[in-house]
C-alpha cells in the first residue's frame, strides 16, 4: 500500500487535506521499479515535472500515480516509449481527455495485436519446420539401425 505524505491547508477554524502525495522513493518501491526509472520519465517528457517538497524531494500525486502505472502498464503490453510520447503529448495538449487519447490506444493496441499474429503465424511455422525436420532424422536413424 502506498505510503501518502498529507499535506495540510490550514484555516482558522480548522485543518482539512489539500493533497495526499508520495515519495519518489515509497512509490518507487511500491511500484517495483527504481527512483532513477521515475526520473527518467519526467526528464523525457511522459510525466509533468513533479511536486518537491521543502527539502527538494519529489513528491506524487493520486494523478501522477495513475500516470505511472498506465505508463508501465503500457510498457507491459509492449507499447514503445515513441508511441507513449506520442499519447502523453495528445493527452497533455488536449487538457487530458481521455476521449482524445483512448482511440489512438486502440489504434496502437490493434497495431501490436497484428504483430503479435504475425509471430505467432511465424512461430507455428517454424514449430512445425522443427518437428519435419526431427521427424526426418529419426526415420533415417531407425533406417541406419
Amino acid at each position: 500500500m502506498l505510503k501518502p505524505i498529507e499535506r495540510l491547508r490550514k484555516g482558522k477554524h480548522m485543518t482539512e487535506p489539500q493533497e495526499t502525495l508520495i515519495q519518489i522513493g515509497n512509490l518507487a518501491k511500491e511500484l517495483g521499479i527504481t527512483t532513477r526509472t521515475i526520473r527518467y520519465y519526467e526528464e523525457i517528457g511522459l510525466m509533468g515535472a513533479s511536486k518537491r517538497s521543502s527539502g527538494g524531494a519529489r513528491n506524487y500525486n493520486r494523478n501522477d500515480v495513475l500516470r505511472i502505472k498506465f505508463i508501465l502498464k503500457l510498457k507491459e503490453l509492449g507499447i514503445s516509449l515513441k508511441e507513449m510520447l506520442n499519447l502523453a503529448d495528445t493527452f497533455d495538449t488536449h487538457n487530458q481527455d481521455f476521449d482524445r487519447i483512448t482511440p489512438q490506444v486502440l489504434d496502437i493496441l490493434d497495431l501490436h495485436i497484428g504483430k503479435i499474429d504475425d509471430k505467432v503465424a511465424n512461430l507455428t511455422s517454424l514449430r512445425k519446420d522443427i518437428v519435419n525436420y526431427r521427424s526426418r532424422i529419426s526415420d533415417l536413424l531407425l533406417e541406419q539401425s
